[in-house]
């Protein structure tokens, strides 16, 4: 040990560089690293949706759910199935075991949903959702188009747009109107003009076709023979031939009447004094790092604000991102390290009384963070608000000031004739072996963490890791760098070496009382022992949490309404709820509404929530974040 010290010292201007660059390199790191507010300790699940308007809940039940069940039994990794069952929807959700793969589990699950055959030729579909997948709300906004309208360019252009951005893998619409064309049939004119309803019925669909052709060879050149019969506009509607009356045509206008309506709505979301908006949820892709997905889904929705795509005067407004979740992590994490350096430094100035020693020993705390963030981005770790503020910093830098205090101790000691380098490989050639046992044994003792599994493992095996690289970083520090970076900051000049003030003060108290405690060993031994059992005890009286606390200033409300509860109702009790909440200046932004069900995929996340639930989410202003 003692050769590599002194070759270190004979070499200090490559190794200072190699710091330097280290610290550069962890800065960078830190540029690229995902940070996460939680991590996700769900288990990969796939969720199996099969929707049918007509049917019940018992015959989804009977005829949707339990063969669904049947046909997934024997997928590998399988652990759990729950399943529910509601008016018109089977939801089938399926756990595995946490170490099998989630992709490799969909694909399973589909094929053996291509063995099940289900009556009407309903076909089962895989949902997009996981548990922390919603990262972007927005509410698309056009004070000159019809909520059919939005409706529309929500679901065929915004929702296909956003979809192309890498990371997401959905978007669930809600509220608006559905655009319908409504053929309202009048009986007398069927009546007097011989027609039958069902006749209505299939020129209507057999109109709206296209017919294809052969092609006609002109000269040099082939033009393709079509018929061009898709409907456009209520007129093309209103002018399709139904049937034939005293030799007059008979049109969908001389019996009826054709308009642009929408389908009857069973759900709506309102904003602050807007009783019915267009509401658009970002789901991220399961395993999928949130903040390179949000930077170019931001970049994609202003794109879409300032370009061409949108009809004119429409508009994506966001109000809610994950990035201020993030963030509110972020500024976390920054103040417990700050705050644990500024904590370290101070005491470690009171404690050894040297400005060059403390601050050798301080550096500790930075250099073994950013080297943990270069390793996490190295192995393809996230950072969150768990494996980085549970560092211990006092654990960080006990490596330092070992090397440092023994390094301190020699230089305050020594005569003229010695050599300054000579004092210092004498010093870490000392402490480095100590220093080195201690710290792998610290390692060791994380070993049962990295063996946990299930959420236990989700949720300590990342802090683990994280810890583990930031101890590694803080004895590299203190075995390679301390010494060359002591070597050029110490003093040419012997040093006192005395105890501060308060180390006099502590050990004044200190010597008698252990002298005292020698003495009466037995009378020690029996308050130990009782000091043990109190603590014991005491235990069982502190409360715990499942995770930190963490606010990022938002509220979410649901209101469990009677399951018959009618539409018009609902949307009082949600227009009620926005009415109440604009009372508090605290709040800020208020949406509320109910969740409606229709024959859409997109739509599961909102009929799993039911149609008798009332939900409301608003964002606060003016509160500090830890209240």
């Amino acid at each position: 040990m003692g050769g590599l010290i002194r070759k270190l010292i004979e070499y200090r201007a490559i190794v200072l560089v190699i710091f330097v660059a280290s610290l550069l390199i962890g800065c960078y790191a830190y540029s690229k690293l995902d940070i996460e507010a939680y991590p996700d300790p769900s288990p990969p699940l796939v969720e199996i949706i099969t929707q049918n308007p007509a049917w019940s809940a018992e015959e989804m039940e009977q005829q949707v759910t339990v063969p669904v069940e049947n046909a997934i039994y024997g997928s590998p990794h399988l652990e759990q199935v729950r399943s529910t069952s509601i008016f018109g929807l089977s939801d089938v959700k399926l756990y595995f075991s946490f170490d099998s793969d989630y992709f490799h589990d969909r694909e399973e699950v589909l094929y053996h949903l291509q063995t099940l055959t289900l009556p009407n030729n309903m076909q089962p579909e895989l949902s997009p959702w996981s548990p922390i997948g919603e990262i972007y709300r927005y509410i698309l906004t056009g004070p000159a188009y019809s909520l059919n309208e939005l409706k529309a360019t929500q679901d065929w252009l915004v929702t296909r747009e956003l979809k192309q951005v890498p990371g997401i893998i959905d978007v669930t619409t809600f509220g608006g109107t559905t655009r319908q064309y409504q053929v309202i049939v009048n009986p007398n004119q069927l009546r007097a003009r011989n027609v039958t309803l069902s006749q209505v019925v299939n020129a209507i669909q057999n109109s709206n076709a296209n017919a294809g052709g052969d092609y006609l060879t002109l000269g040099a050149q082939n033009v393709n023979v079509r018929s061009i019969g898709l409907l456009k506009n209520v007129d093309d509607i209103a002018s399709i031939v139904v049937a034939e009356h005293n030799n007059v045509p008979v049109l969908v206008r001389d019996i009826a009447t054709v308009q642009e309506g929408h389908q009857p709505p069973l759900g709506r979301v309102g904003r602050n004094k807007e009783s019915n908006v267009v509401e658009g949820i970002v789901l991220l892709q399961k395993n999928e790092q949130s903040l390179p997905a949000l930077r170019a889904l931001k970049k994609k929705v202003f794109a879409l604000n300032h370009g061409n795509l949108l009809p004119p005067g429409m508009q994506i407004k966001p109000y809610y991102d994950r990035t201020s979740l993030i963030n509110v992590t972020t500024d976390t994490v920054k103040h417990i390290i700050l705050t644990g350096l500024i904590l370290v430094t101070v005491v470690l100035f009171i404690t050894i009384g040297d400005f060059r020693t403390t601050m050798l020993a301080a550096l500790t705390i930075p250099f073994a963070v950013l080297f943990a963030l270069t390793l996490m981005v190295m192995t393809g770790h996230s950072a969150n608000l768990i494996s980085i503020g549970a560092i211990d910093f006092g654990i960080l830098v006990d490596a330092s000031i070992v090397v440092l205090e023994n390094v301190y101790r020699r230089l305050s000691r020594r005569m003229e004739e010695e050599n300054t380098a000579d004092l210092i490989v004498e010093g870490v050639s000392q402490s480095a072996k100590p220093v080195i046992y201690a710290t792998v044994i610290i390692l060791i003792s994380f070993i049962p963490l990295f063996t946990m599994q299930g959420v236990p493992g989700k949720i300590f095996a990342p802090m683990s890791m994280t810890y583990g690289f930031a101890l590694i970083g803080a004895l590299i520090y203190a075995v390679i760098f301390a010494p060359v970076l002591g070597f050029l900051t110490a003093s040419k000049e012997p040093t006192t070496g005395k105890e501060t003030w308060l180390i006099r003060h502590i050990l004044y108290i200190y010597e008698p009382a252990l002298k005292a405690a020698l003495k009466y060993s037995r009378a020690t031994w029996i308050v130990a022992i009782l000091l043990l059992v109190l603590t014991g005890f005491s235990f069982h009286f502190i409360g715990g949490e499942f995770m930190p606390a963490l606010e990022e200033g938002n509220l979410w409300i649901r209101a469990t309404l009677p399951q018959d509860i009618s539409f018009p109702q609902s949307v009082a009790v949600a227009d009620s709820m926005r009415a109440t909440l604009d009372q508090f200046p605290e709040v800020r932004d208020r949406v509320a509404g109910r969740p409606s069900r229709r024959w859409h995929r997109r739509n599961h996340l909102q009929q799993r929530r039911g149609l008798y639930r009332s939900e409301a989410g608003e964002r606060l202003a003016g509160v500090p974040p830890w209240q």
